[in-house]
């Protein structure tokens, strides 16, 4: 029997993301440190579906440590934190 392998394309991301627009899903998926797709189909990219969810587990985390200390490592705000 073949291992089961778990690809998500770019409707798939979206809904893990939180059901995202198509353009807000191009824009993270283009990101330096998105993973790589593993293939280019004729209705777009896939991608591994385990790294697409470590790669959004990973963010979580930083924006949840980034909330708790919005100041930063440096103690100082910068125009790029989110305020709440």
């Amino acid at each position: 029997m073949a291992p089961h392998i778990y690809l998500v394309g770019t409707t798939e991301v979206g809904l893990l993301l939180g059901d995202l627009s198509r353009q807000r899903i191009y824009q993270i998926t283009v990101q330096k440190d998105f993973p790589a797709p593993v293939a280019h189909l004729a209705q777009g990219k896939v991608w591994l579906g385990e790294q697409v969810e470590q790669w959004i587990a990973a963010r979580r985390v930083k924006i949840a440590a980034r909330r708790r200390n919005p100041a930063g490592p440096t103690g100082v705000l910068d125009a790029t934190t989110p305020q709440q």
